[in-house]
């Protein structure tokens, strides 16, 4: 196994010397054989774990350092903390929801399991497996982590992110068994239900369940693809257990029967299978690069919502499934110099549900840069007690973490000035500056290569 050895991290190395590292690691020569390879992954490797000690300790730092301003500039007690998280996140381009979390396993970690931080700087185990004996032990006393840090110390370099978890929780159910219980009964309120994309337009719907109940839910779905398969059924295991699920779910007689509303967006291109080309949008331009004859429009991807992108193929499938369904759909116009809707505007504080709706469908999901999670809240850009106006152009879809994180102290939103694809600047309290863009609609021409931009696109909402 490869050795890295105990050194001791470098003193005084500055943010200019930090920057300087992570451009040289491009640097590598190529010129050597694979024994040296090896060498380096491993190498990497530690540098990837000492690296994440690094940011685990400034991350602890920076939560205190914030705190301790808050409450400087007046914050009451029960409000400091608020926004803290979400800047960790836009720093390490994750969403804030996963960033409060680190926040919490960074502090544990740095400042109540030195074995297990040791570890770390030394590259003998990972951030990640790290981060699990923080978080399973987060709901212990100091003095009980500390007893599990000392049993885990020496150990870890040997384990694997599964043995490290179970050995944790072991350790931990020993200490404090009463307390190993009522967590788990609290868990329960967690109960929930998350629908995320999978590849080829396939979705994982998710329920995170009491192990009691789980464990009853799979074993009713296998009973009846056994008895299925059994009857002669020829569809897999599998795919009976599937199709059962979504039946007993949406009470249909057939998976394939769903009639709940969706939301599908495209072209009308997409939707009529029209396909043109850019010289017949530009017979004259001389410029090659326009290539004559590129396909524009029929296979421009559609945008399923609460889902993201489809082929344009599969879109037209799902138009065409309506049989007794009834189908709506909604033209809407997309700027033909931006690429984006066109404005919609209300007097009202409140955004209206056609408004609401409008916003959703350019966003897609939160506007926060690496969020991604679904839209709970439609917010004003420039605060309502800003003089911000309820508008297409000012308002903004977040999730509920990014737009309280929003409200915090020193925080900071500004709507750009029309004409530029609705970009929204946000300032933490520190003075950096992260940008918000919509994502690209069906028919976005930014997003399109040798295209010619002077015309405009329909956008055909289908509920």
């Amino acid at each position: 196994m490869f050795d890295n050895g105990a050194g001791c991290p470098a003193a005084g190395l500055s943010t200019s010397e930090l920057a300087a590292i992570v451009g040289r690691l491009a640097g590598l020569s190529p010129g050597v054989d694979d024994a040296e390879r090896v060498d380096r992954i491993g190498l990497l490797e530690s540098i990837k774990s000492a690296a994440a000690a690094a940011q685990a300790r400034e991350t602890t730092a920076f939560d205190t350092s914030q705190r301790d301003q808050q409450v400087a500039a007046g914050v009451r007690a029960a409000g400091v903390g608020p926004g803290i998280a979400a800047q960790v996140g836009l720093a390490r381009r994750e969403s804030p929801t996963r960033a409060t979390k680190y926040v919490g396993w960074a502090r544990v970690l740095v400042t109540e399991l030195p074995a297990t931080f040791a570890a770390l700087e030394r590259g003998q185990t990972s951030e990640w497996r790290a981060m699990l004996v923080a978080r399973e032990t987060m709901w212990l006393t100091r003095d009980q982590r500390a007893v599990i840090d000392a049993a885990l110390a020496g150990r870890l370099a040997g384990l694997g992110d599964r043995q490290v978890e179970v050995e944790t929780k072991r350790l931990a159910y020993r200490l404090d068994p009463a307390g190993f219980l009522a967590r788990s009964r609290a868990a329960e309120r967690d109960r929930r239900v998350t629908l995320r994309p999978a590849p080829d337009t396939m979705t994982r719907l998710t329920a995170l369940l009491p192990a009691a109940q789980g464990v009853a839910a799979y074993a009713a779905l296998t009973r009846a693809a056994d008895s299925a398969r059994a009857a002669g059924d020829e569809r897999g295991r599998g795919q009976v257990m599937a199709d059962t699920l979504v039946e007993r779910i949406t009470g249909l007689g057939t998976a394939t029967a769903v009639g709940v509303q969706i939301e599908l967006v495209m072209t009308d291109h997409t939707l009529f299978n029209h396909t043109t080309s850019d010289q017949q949008h530009n017979p004259a331009s001389p410029d090659p690069s326009h290539g004559a004859g590129t396909a524009i429009g029929a296979d421009e991807p559609a945008y399923l919502v609460g889902y993201g992108p489809i082929p344009a193929g599969l879109a037209r499938d799902l138009a065409a499934a309506t049989e007794a369904a009834r189908v709506w759909v909604r033209r809407l116009w997309t700027d033909p110099v931006t690429g984006h809707l066109a404005a919609m505007d209300t007097r009202r504080r409140r955004f209206n549900q056609h408004l609401r709706r409008a916003i959703i469908i350019r966003d897609q999901l939160c506007r926060t840069p690496w969020c991604g999670a679904p839209i709970r809240h439609t917010d004003h850009a420039r605060p309502s007690a800003d003089d911000g106006e309820t508008t297409f152009s000012n308002g903004q879809g977040l999730c509920e973490a990014c737009n309280y994180a929003k409200t915090a102290h020193g925080w900071t939103t500004e709507p750009r000035p029309s004409g530029t694809s609705h970009s929204v600047i946000i300032t933490t309290p520190t003075g950096h500056t992260y940008t918000s863009r919509p994502p690209h609609l069906p028919g976005d021409q930014h997003c399109l290569l040798d295209v010619d931009h002077a015309r405009a696109e329909q956008l055909l909402v289908l509920t």
